[in-house]
């Protein structure tokens, strides 16, 4: 572990985990993730723009002077499904847009506790059909998410498999694939997590739900029917609290005949490519994250015009 991640570490067990602890103000927590947003600036050479995509705006990162008309990653922000936004998360994802030589979609979902779920899944899945709309073929997306987005996206895959549409892969980063909390790594790393008490994570879930089953596809994509069509990519710090949630996805998907890789990270905190530019692991991360991007959108290329 470099010093670098030790420190940040340290700084997260002594100062934000306890403070997660004792505030529970949705607006304090949201204002709170702006702020430590600054910290992890839009690096240079990156191309931002808004523009409407379904019946809500999405923000498009790319290479600037580069056309967004090629491949896309299509990313699905985290938050606990209460907070975080593309501007939250612009440092990694400007950073990924320069990695993996494509446009990073990011479309803005509607959040609880305002609007529970099914509210950010169906944004997600309008967005994804107006990106189709537009003349993008679904194998030319790579569906991704970190943290509660990574459990949209893996929802959003199944969606889309059900219909018949495949896309090129799937990228999670310390994804929330499961609202009832039966993985061991809830109780098991309770003490380790760097960053999540589980008080707060037992909360969010009668939070942000609504009425959608705990157990079901929605809630807890991690039990929806898909095929595992698709390569996916899903990387996790061994001490976090949803550490299994990977770990039982890559059982499934394995079990379906799929090809997942599966990183578990020593000692990572969540979503340890949100710490670029300060952490060398973290750069490393979204060096990894880009050249499997890359790898699945060229071999989707090769058998299109293979056809």
């Amino acid at each position: 572990m470099s010093l670098a991640l030790g420190l940040i570490r340290g700084v997260m067990r002594g100062t934000v985990k306890p403070f997660f602890g004792v505030v529970r103000s949705v607006l304090v927590l949201r204002a709170s993730l702006v702020l430590a947003s600054v910290l992890f600036p839009l690096p240079f050479g990156v191309t931002v723009r808004r523009a409407r995509l379904g019946p809500r705006d999405a923000v498009w990162f790319t290479r600037a002077g580069e056309d967004a008309a090629g491949p896309i990653l299509f990313w699905l922000h985290g938050g606990a499904h209460f907070s975080g936004s593309a501007f939250t998360h612009r440092g990694m994802l400007g950073r990924l847009a320069l990695a993996c030589d494509c446009a990073v979609v990011v479309p803005e979902f509607r959040r609880a506790p305002e609007h529970p779920l099914p509210a950010a899944l169906e944004d997600a899945v309008a967005a994804f059909d107006a990106l189709c709309a537009s003349g993008v073929r679904p194998d030319r997306v790579v569906l991704g998410g970190d943290s509660s987005g990574g459990g949209l996206a893996l929802a959003l895959l199944a969606r889309l498999e059900a219909e018949g549409r495949r896309v090129a892969g799937l990228v999670l980063l310390s994804p929330w694939l499961d609202m009832t909390l039966s993985g061991a790594s809830i109780r098991d790393n309770a003490g380790s997590d760097p960053l999540i008490p589980l008080v707060r994570i037992v909360e969010a879930v009668e939070l942000v739900r609504g009425a959608e089953p705990v157990d079901g596809p929605v809630a807890s994509p991690l039990f929806a029917p898909f095929r595992a069509a698709c390569p996916a990519l899903v990387t996790v710090g061994t001490t976090e609290l949803l550490l299994d949630d990977s770990r039982r996805l890559a059982a499934r998907w394995r079990d379906l005949g799929g090809r997942l890789d599966l990183v578990c990270l020593p000692g990572a905190p969540h979503v340890l490519a949100f710490l670029a530019p300060w952490v060398p692991e973290s750069r490393a991360e979204i060096r990894r994250i880009a050249g499997f991007v890359r790898d699945c959108l060229a071999a989707q290329l090769v058998l299109t015009v293979s056809r």
